[in-house]
């Protein structure tokens, strides 16, 4: 088993505790994990991606090769077109369709979703499911959770590592991520 995940996004989404988290789950389950990330400009609003390699076998390489991602896991529409040239022919969008509009010359939001749905894709309304599980900052919980039947890890393994990852932050902050996540989760199960 050997999975290639761009993670994709805007600074401030939580493109990096989403990583976090597969990560953690990932070696929780005895795999193999290789990260890299760059941060947009180093700032709240710009470009952050993180290529993601999860397998049973040793990974060499921490970058996705172009036309290998078998995921782009998205915040941000947008973002995600940014990263098409790294997607595998049979590879899948999951993204947000909600748009960060943080440059003056932003596409039309159809525009973008048009690209998009040439692609096995899925679109998530990430932003009414955070409000849904009762705090708008769990968006990133939302998609992780839309996202989890691909990334070839255990959706239980996930779960323990949101606890893991938040459990600093108190019990309702524990409860209100892992509903986030099983509400994006729910997109894709039956």
């Amino acid at each position: 088993m050997k999975k290639n995940i761009i993670l994709a996004g805007v600074g401030g989404q939580g493109i990096l505790t989403i990583a976090s988290i597969i990560d953690l789950a990932a070696m929780q389950q005895g795999l193999f994990v290789k990260q890299a990330e760059v941060h947009g400009m180093s700032q709240r609003g710009g470009a952050v991606e993180s290529h993601l390699r999860i397998a049973d076998q040793p990974l060499f390489s921490d970058l996705i090769p172009k036309g290998e991602a078998d995921l782009i896991l998205s915040l941000e529409p947008m973002e995600s077109l940014r990263y098409l040239p790294f997607l595998a022919p049979s590879g899948l969008i999951v993204t947000a369709s909600e748009p960060f509009v943080n440059i003056p010359d932003y596409p039309d939001k159809e525009m973008v979703l048009t690209e998009i749905i040439k692609h096995p894709h899925l679109i998530v309304d990430a932003e009414k499911l955070a409000r849904q599980a009762g705090n708008l900052k769990t968006y990133n919980m939302v998609m992780l959770g839309a996202a989890s039947p691909y990334l070839g890890v255990l959706s239980s393994a996930l779960e323990n590592a949101i606890v893991e990852r938040f459990s600093d932050k108190g019990d309702e902050t524990v409860r209100i991520n892992l509903d986030a996540f099983q509400r994006g989760a729910s997109l894709t199960k039956g």
